[in-house]
């Protein structure tokens, strides 16, 4: 328990699931409708700190409340997942937390590339399905 840490502090009703060491929330300043934030009950601020037993209760949530946020919303056609971590990475609460980003279509002009948009210029990339 960090006291600094807005995550820390989170109250109760804010809580939508619990899987063990893991729970989940809606993210304050939500990118679409659904985005929803999976921490450790633990304080600590990579992915990389987190035990087995966090990384399989993170994983176990994002699983449950993606096909949650599907069935209630069929418009829903895909997701991002993801953690910043570290400053470099965008990361600004330091406690870690990973992104479950419901997606709709249209709700980019130009999604393909997904996350590699996080560097300006590396989303379009030579690949199968994906001409140069």
């Amino acid at each position: 328990m960090n006291p600094s840490c807005p995550f820390c502090r989170l109250s109760a009703d804010r809580i939508l699931a619990e899987d063990g060491p893991c729970l989940a929330f809606r993210d304050g300043y939500p990118v679409s409708a659904g985005h929803t934030l999976i921490i450790p009950r633990r304080h600590v601020p990579s992915f990389r700190d987190l035990s087995p037993e966090e990384w399989a209760a993170a994983h176990r949530l994002a699983r449950k409340l993606a096909a949650d946020l599907q069935a209630a919303d069929p418009s829903i056609a895909g997701f991002n997942f993801g953690a910043n971590d570290g400053e470099t990475a965008g990361q600004s609460v330091f406690h870690c937390h990973f992104h479950l980003i419901p997606r709709r279509p249209g709700d980019h002009p130009a999604p393909k590339g997904g996350i590699r948009g996080v560097i300006p210029g590396k989303a379009h990339y030579p690949s199968p399905g994906n001409s140069p």
